[in-house]
């Protein structure tokens, strides 16, 4: 039997304002995040772990800090032409300027597809922190004879306002949509949980052109979620994956099952930073078996000297000295001088912590300079300028910030 053709089209042109300061100068598939990887690398290491190695990442808005990791970090093409991962740009072939949607940005590269051939299209998003088998959701796919598979997570009933809700009925096939609603309509047979739409799509090739030629001479807004889903709905026949049924090799028993993360907001890529870390973390990132992988880093190991760490992560070619660190995620290249306390902290490349200094719950993009004797986090820190302050007293000091010592002795 003919092996399944898969194309990848990876959605990675999303503004990410809610993660402001972070997306001020990179799209949010683009920010770090772990210590040494980019959002973007989570989708693309479940792809290539999956066997789909054929994969177009649509960018758009600032673009170039993506390109250049893609570029860098994720060279696979070989002498094999259907081994690629191909970043595309705005092409602008229908005309117009930029995607107006998801949907959109995909009706813009139908030639891509058309030329590929492939059996089914693997639609997923770039700005998740998750690990999943997408080949088992291709073979749901085939296997119930679907024209479209909506990629789903059981969520609590009470929290179904944050996300897009389906309604599937016994047999998973999906009856309803409804995008944050206040009442959710239940899973069957389990009163107390909805079904939170994941943004991945699994469409029959011929069944995703048709649709989205259809839909491009409609106006107004173009986006699977949107419009997409819910005008197929009762026309085609739509199933929901429960990612739960998902079986990825080599989780331990303590991370939580079906671990998937949007980490659209500050407190949320925050939070999920947080989920690395401990003897039991929620989301291990040392699994051999299904491995998250990013770009290499030419220096030495990581240095620390005389320093007390604990429930934290140290970036290669970090130097510590004489600190205390506690539940942080530490970039590569960090240099933390004598008498710092970090705590809850989340801390990318190249940043230089002064001596003394103390940092609870901050956010530090890469290259940002704090001052000796700062005191950030443990006290009102809102004065800073240049800096942001989220819902819940996150400091993010945004990348290549210099504080200034004259503005943290007048805060204090």
């Amino acid at each position: 039997m003919r092996a399944v053709r898969v194309l990848a089209m990876i959605m990675a042109g999303g503004k990410g304002e809610r993660l402001m300061p972070l997306t001020t100068v990179r799209s949010k598939p683009a920010v770090p995040f772990g210590g040494k990887y980019r959002i973007i690398d989570f989708v693309l290491s479940n792809m290539l772990n999956s066997g789909i190695t054929a994969n177009y990442v649509l960018v758009q808005y600032r673009s170039q800090s993506l390109i250049e990791h893609v570029r860098e970090s994720w060279s696979i093409a070989g002498r094999l032409k259907d081994q690629f991962i191909t970043v595309v740009p705005p092409q602008m072939r229908a005309g117009g300027g930029w995607y107006e949607g998801t949907a959109d940005a995909v009706y813009h590269n139908l030639n891509l597809i058309e030329d590929f051939r492939p059996d089914v299209v693997a639609v997923f998003g770039a700005d998740h922190i998750y690990r999943m088998d997408v080949s088992q959701m291709i073979r749901f796919h085939r296997d119930s004879g679907a024209d479209v598979t909506v990629a789903a997570l059981p969520v609590a009933s009470e929290q179904s306002s944050q996300f897009g809700i389906l309604e599937v009925d016994a047999d998973d096939r999906l009856v309803g949509f409804e995008e944050k609603p206040a009442k959710a309509k239940a899973m069957p047979g389990c009163p107390t949980m909805a079904l939170s739409s994941m943004g991945n799509y699994i469409f029959d090739a011929s069944v995703l052109l048709r649709t989205l030629k259809r839909d491009a001479a409609r106006p107004g807004s173009h986006d699977f979620g949107r419009n997409i889903i819910p005008d197929l709905i009762g026309g085609k026949k739509i199933f929901a994956y429960d990612f739960l049924r998902n079986d990825v090799p080599g989780l331990r028993s303590y991370e939580e099952k079906g671990y998937w993360r949007d980490v659209g907001t500050l407190d949320a890529y925050w939070r999920s930073n947080m989920d690395l870390l401990g003897e039991t973390p929620l989301f291990d990132l040392r699994n051999d078996e299904w491995p998250i992988v990013s770009a290499g880093y030419e220096s030495p190991m990581a240095s620390i000297v005389r320093t007390y760490v604990d429930h934290s992560m140290i970036g290669q070619g970090s130097h510590i000295v004489d600190a205390e660190i506690r539940r942080s995620v530490i970039g590569r290249g960090v240099h933390i001088e004598p008498g710092a306390v970090l705590d809850e902290c989340v801390i990318m490349d190249g940043v230089h912590i002064g001596p003394r200094s103390r940092l609870y719950r901050v956010i530090a993009d890469r290259f940002s300079s704090i001052p000796a004797e700062s005191d950030i986090g443990f006290q009102e820190s809102s004065l800073l300028p240049g800096c942001h302050l989220s819902p819940t007293g996150l400091i993010i000091i945004p990348r290549d910030t210099k504080v200034s010592m004259n503005v943290m002795q007048s805060v204090s």
